[in-house]
């Protein structure tokens, strides 16, 4: 009799091995085979190695920049369809192009819907994403997106820490729902700070809403670029009596010279997901591994089962 089970597939995304092949071992399965043809000019063909026909594929990349590593993704999408993949999850650790999820002023793109079509149209017949920049961002999709939280990462962490007078922190007005998540489940107070922008990455000025004299303070952000915001906010809540300023944020993208901000910082720790790779090791920074939430979340979708305990948030 032949088995009609679809088999599942785990492939990765060049700038998400070292992810991939964590989240392939606790998943209890092999890295799949594909190879990269390049060009002089730059341009590359990803190809499998091995047959996807009638599959469940899981496709392991992050979208951050720069944007080759998108078009990674879109390629390896597009060649699992082609070669005849009976279903094709996008599993996008960091969803690239998520802050651009609304036109914020006239003539620019709402990106995160072009990523979105691109993905939808690419092949991907699901999303597995974790905490994306903007909710609503899942209804770009006409596809299924389990949209995980990395609140049942950095929770437990944070409870082992055992600080007293504990105060959750956001670092702008956009994340305060965030904060205040945290905080119900930490029975713990909140304060929010806000700032203003000359532009993209410069802040202008920053204000704080709450008390934190005396508090062991921690911030909660879905991402952390130039660390600007992060490390201002901590400066000033030092200023302001707290005790400790620790920051957790899921995507560590830390570009242009965010080390050296976070050095120079009152800030004690910055806890960060291995969501994207990191550049450097700093004794500031601690990567939390997000490879078992993700492998159970795959084992749950190919087996049809409920994933709705990974949701904490």
């Amino acid at each position: 009799m032949i088995s009609m089970e679809t088999p599942a597939k785990i492939f990765s995304c060049t700038q998400s091995t070292e992810l991939a092949n964590a989240i392939a071992a606790k998943y209890g399965a092999e890295i799949g085979k594909v190879n990269f043809s390049r060009y002089s000019d730059g341009e590359f063909q990803p190809s499998f190695e091995e047959s996807v026909r009638g599959a469940r594929v899981f496709l392991i990349g992050s979208t951050n920049p720069s944007s080759e590593n998108l078009m990674e993704l879109l390629l390896m999408l597009d060649a699992a369809k082609r070669a005849s993949a009976r279903h094709i999850t996008a599993v996008m650790p960091y969803f690239g192009w998520a802050r651009q999820d609304r036109k914020d002023k006239p003539r620019v793109p709402i990106g995160a819907k072009l990523i979105a079509k691109l993905l939808e149209t690419a092949g991907a017949t699901r999303i597995i994403t974790m905490d994306l920049h903007a909710d609503q961002i899942q209804g770009f999709f006409e596809r299924p997106v389990d949209h995980l939280y990395a609140s049942t990462i950095f929770l437990p962490y944070i409870k082992d820490l055992k600080l007293t007078n504990l105060t959750i922190a956001s670092p702008d007005m956009g994340g305060s729902k965030r904060a205040y998540a945290y905080s119900k489940f930490l029975s713990s107070d909140v304060v929010i700070c806000y700032k203003q922008r000359e532009k993209a990455n410069i802040i202008s000025h920053m204000e704080l809403i709450g008390d934190v004299n005396g508090k062991n303070v921690i911030l909660v952000d879905d991402m952390v670029d130039t660390a600007g915001t992060l490390t201002k906010a901590a400066d000033l809540m030092i200023e302001r009596g707290a005790i400790s300023v620790r920051a957790i944020c899921t995507h560590a993208l830390l570009s242009g010279n965010a080390y050296e901000k976070i050095e120079a910082s009152k800030l004690e720790e910055l806890i960060v997901t291995d969501s994207i790779p990191a550049r450097i090791s700093h004794p500031k920074v601690k990567v939390l591994s997000c490879a078992p939430l993700f492998a159970d979340v795959m084992h749950n979708v190919h087996s049809n089962k409920s994933i709705s305990s990974k949701f904490i948030m």
